[in-house]
Protein backbone atom coordinates (compact mmCIF):
# COMPACT_ATOMS: atom_id res chain seq x y z
CA UNK A 1 0.00 0.00 0.00
CA UNK A 2 1.35 3.43 -0.93
CA UNK A 3 2.49 5.53 1.98
CA UNK A 4 0.49 8.74 2.38
CA UNK A 5 2.64 11.84 2.70
CA UNK A 6 1.57 14.64 5.01
CA UNK A 7 3.83 17.07 3.15
CA UNK A 8 1.81 19.35 0.85
CA UNK A 9 2.61 19.48 -2.85
CA UNK A 10 3.79 23.11 -2.85
CA UNK A 11 7.25 22.79 -4.42
CA UNK A 12 8.19 26.46 -4.74
CA UNK A 13 10.13 26.51 -1.46
CA UNK A 14 12.18 23.53 -2.60
CA UNK A 15 12.92 25.25 -5.90
CA UNK A 16 14.21 28.30 -4.05
CA UNK A 17 16.36 26.20 -1.70
CA UNK A 18 17.87 24.49 -4.73
CA UNK A 19 18.61 27.85 -6.34
CA UNK A 20 20.30 29.02 -3.16
CA UNK A 21 22.42 25.88 -2.94
CA UNK A 22 23.41 26.09 -6.61
CA UNK A 23 24.43 29.71 -6.08
CA UNK A 24 26.65 28.57 -3.20
CA UNK A 25 28.48 26.16 -5.50
CA UNK A 26 29.28 28.94 -7.97
CA UNK A 27 30.58 31.14 -5.15
CA UNK A 28 32.67 28.35 -3.63
CA UNK A 29 34.20 27.56 -7.04
CA UNK A 30 35.14 31.22 -7.40
CA UNK A 31 36.67 31.23 -3.93
CA UNK A 32 38.86 28.27 -4.86
CA UNK A 33 39.82 30.00 -8.11
CA UNK A 34 40.65 33.19 -6.21
CA UNK A 35 43.21 31.44 -4.02
CA UNK A 36 44.52 29.05 -6.69
CA UNK A 37 44.92 31.77 -9.32
CA UNK A 38 45.64 34.83 -7.24
CA UNK A 39 45.18 37.60 -9.77
CA UNK A 40 42.48 40.16 -10.59
CA UNK A 41 41.53 39.99 -6.93
CA UNK A 42 39.31 43.08 -7.02
CA UNK A 43 37.26 41.71 -9.93
CA UNK A 44 36.92 38.30 -8.29
CA UNK A 45 35.83 39.89 -5.02
CA UNK A 46 33.16 41.83 -6.94
CA UNK A 47 31.92 38.61 -8.52
CA UNK A 48 31.54 37.09 -5.07
CA UNK A 49 29.65 40.19 -3.93
CA UNK A 50 27.27 39.83 -6.89
CA UNK A 51 26.64 36.19 -5.97
CA UNK A 52 26.07 37.17 -2.34
CA UNK A 53 23.50 39.73 -3.50
CA UNK A 54 21.77 37.08 -5.60
CA UNK A 55 21.65 34.84 -2.55
CA UNK A 56 20.07 37.66 -0.55
CA UNK A 57 17.37 38.04 -3.18
CA UNK A 58 16.55 34.33 -2.99
CA UNK A 59 16.53 34.40 0.82
CA UNK A 60 14.19 37.39 0.87
CA UNK A 61 11.84 35.61 -1.52
CA UNK A 62 11.79 32.54 0.71
CA UNK A 63 10.98 34.60 3.81
CA UNK A 64 8.34 36.62 1.97
CA UNK A 65 6.78 33.42 0.71
CA UNK A 66 6.62 32.03 4.25
CA UNK A 67 4.48 35.01 5.25
CA UNK A 68 2.10 34.77 2.30
CA UNK A 69 1.70 30.98 2.15
CA UNK A 70 -1.10 29.48 4.22
CA UNK A 71 0.23 25.89 4.23
CA UNK A 72 3.99 25.38 3.92
CA UNK A 73 5.60 22.05 2.92
CA UNK A 74 7.64 21.92 6.13
CA UNK A 75 7.43 23.94 9.35
CA UNK A 76 7.81 27.68 8.89
CA UNK A 77 10.55 27.78 11.51
CA UNK A 78 12.53 25.13 9.61
CA UNK A 79 12.12 26.99 6.33
CA UNK A 80 13.37 30.20 7.92
CA UNK A 81 16.31 28.48 9.62
CA UNK A 82 17.30 26.71 6.42
CA UNK A 83 17.12 29.89 4.36
CA UNK A 84 19.16 31.93 6.84
CA UNK A 85 21.76 29.17 7.33
CA UNK A 86 22.32 28.86 3.58
CA UNK A 87 22.56 32.65 3.35
CA UNK A 88 25.12 32.69 6.17
CA UNK A 89 27.37 30.28 4.26
CA UNK A 90 27.27 32.65 1.29
CA UNK A 91 27.96 35.67 3.50
CA UNK A 92 31.16 34.15 4.86
CA UNK A 93 32.36 33.02 1.43
CA UNK A 94 31.92 36.58 0.18
CA UNK A 95 33.59 37.94 3.31
CA UNK A 96 36.69 35.80 2.65
CA UNK A 97 37.04 37.21 -0.85
CA UNK A 98 36.40 40.75 0.35
CA UNK A 99 38.99 40.40 3.10
CA UNK A 100 41.64 39.17 0.67
CA UNK A 101 41.02 42.25 -1.47
CA UNK A 102 40.53 44.95 1.18
CA UNK A 103 43.43 43.77 3.34
CA UNK A 104 45.76 43.57 0.35
CA UNK A 105 46.74 39.97 0.99
CA UNK A 106 49.93 39.54 -1.02
CA UNK A 107 49.69 35.78 -1.65
CA UNK A 108 47.42 33.10 -0.21
CA UNK A 109 48.84 30.40 2.02
CA UNK A 110 48.38 26.70 1.39
CA UNK A 111 46.13 26.60 4.46
CA UNK A 112 43.88 29.20 2.86
CA UNK A 113 43.68 27.03 -0.26
CA UNK A 114 42.87 23.99 1.86
CA UNK A 115 40.03 25.81 3.62
CA UNK A 116 38.66 27.05 0.31
CA UNK A 117 38.64 23.50 -1.03
CA UNK A 118 36.72 22.28 2.02
CA UNK A 119 34.19 25.08 1.60
CA UNK A 120 33.81 24.00 -2.02
CA UNK A 121 33.28 20.34 -1.06
CA UNK A 122 30.65 21.36 1.48
CA UNK A 123 28.82 23.58 -1.01
CA UNK A 124 28.76 20.76 -3.54
CA UNK A 125 27.44 18.34 -0.93
CA UNK A 126 24.66 20.74 0.04
CA UNK A 127 23.82 21.17 -3.62
CA UNK A 128 23.51 17.39 -3.98
CA UNK A 129 21.28 17.09 -0.93
CA UNK A 130 18.88 19.98 -1.46
CA UNK A 131 16.99 18.55 -4.49
CA UNK A 132 16.30 15.38 -2.52
CA UNK A 133 14.54 17.15 0.35
CA UNK A 134 11.24 16.95 -1.50
CA UNK A 135 11.56 13.16 -1.85
CA UNK A 136 10.48 11.17 1.20
CA UNK A 137 12.29 8.04 0.02
CA UNK A 138 15.62 9.93 0.04
CA UNK A 139 15.45 10.87 3.72
CA UNK A 140 17.79 8.10 4.87
CA UNK A 141 20.32 9.11 2.22
CA UNK A 142 20.04 12.74 3.34
CA UNK A 143 20.92 11.74 6.90
CA UNK A 144 24.03 9.96 5.59
CA UNK A 145 25.08 13.08 3.69
CA UNK A 146 24.57 15.20 6.81
CA UNK A 147 27.16 13.01 8.56
CA UNK A 148 29.60 13.71 5.71
CA UNK A 149 28.92 17.45 5.97
CA UNK A 150 29.68 17.29 9.70
CA UNK A 151 32.94 15.51 8.87
CA UNK A 152 33.90 18.29 6.47
CA UNK A 153 33.28 20.85 9.22
CA UNK A 154 35.56 18.86 11.53
CA UNK A 155 38.21 18.79 8.80
CA UNK A 156 37.92 22.56 8.43
CA UNK A 157 38.35 22.94 12.20
CA UNK A 158 41.59 20.95 12.05
CA UNK A 159 42.95 22.99 9.15
CA UNK A 160 41.91 26.23 10.84
CA UNK A 161 43.71 25.30 14.06
CA UNK A 162 46.82 24.26 12.12
CA UNK A 163 46.73 27.52 10.17
CA UNK A 164 46.60 29.57 13.37
CA UNK A 165 49.38 27.53 14.95
CA UNK A 166 51.59 28.13 11.90
CA UNK A 167 50.67 31.81 11.87
CA UNK A 168 51.76 32.36 15.46
CA UNK A 169 54.81 30.11 15.10
CA UNK A 170 56.02 32.28 12.24
CA UNK A 171 55.18 35.28 14.44
CA UNK A 172 55.50 38.08 11.86
CA UNK A 173 56.77 41.33 13.33
CA UNK A 174 53.84 43.16 11.76
CA UNK A 175 50.84 42.54 14.02
CA UNK A 176 48.56 43.69 11.20
CA UNK A 177 49.52 40.61 9.19
CA UNK A 178 48.44 38.38 12.04
CA UNK A 179 45.08 40.18 12.26
CA UNK A 180 44.54 39.94 8.49
CA UNK A 181 45.18 36.22 8.33
CA UNK A 182 43.22 35.40 11.47
CA UNK A 183 40.18 37.12 10.00
CA UNK A 184 40.55 35.50 6.60
CA UNK A 185 40.91 32.02 8.08
CA UNK A 186 37.98 32.66 10.41
CA UNK A 187 35.63 33.64 7.58
CA UNK A 188 36.24 30.36 5.78
CA UNK A 189 35.97 28.30 8.95
CA UNK A 190 32.72 30.15 9.74
CA UNK A 191 31.42 29.23 6.28
CA UNK A 192 31.86 25.55 7.13
CA UNK A 193 30.27 26.07 10.54
CA UNK A 194 27.18 27.50 8.85
CA UNK A 195 27.21 24.62 6.39
CA UNK A 196 27.03 22.29 9.37
CA UNK A 197 24.09 24.38 10.63
CA UNK A 198 22.34 23.68 7.32
CA UNK A 199 22.98 19.96 7.80
CA UNK A 200 21.56 20.13 11.33
CA UNK A 201 18.37 21.78 10.08
CA UNK A 202 18.04 19.20 7.32
CA UNK A 203 18.54 16.40 9.82
CA UNK A 204 15.81 17.85 12.03
CA UNK A 205 13.41 18.13 9.10
CA UNK A 206 14.09 14.58 7.96
CA UNK A 207 13.60 13.12 11.45
CA UNK A 208 10.42 15.14 11.92
CA UNK A 209 8.80 13.95 8.68
CA UNK A 210 10.29 10.44 8.39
Amino acid sequence: MAKFSLIPRDMEFYDLFEQEAANLVVAAEKLVDLFNNYENVAAKARELKDLEHRGDVITHEIIARVHRTFVTPIDREDITLLAHSLDDVMDFIEAAGRTAYLYHIAQPTERARELARIVDKMARKLNEVMPQLRHHDKFKWILEQCVEINSLENEADDVHHAALAELFEACPSDACEVIKWRELYQHMEDATDRGEDVANVLEGVVLKYA
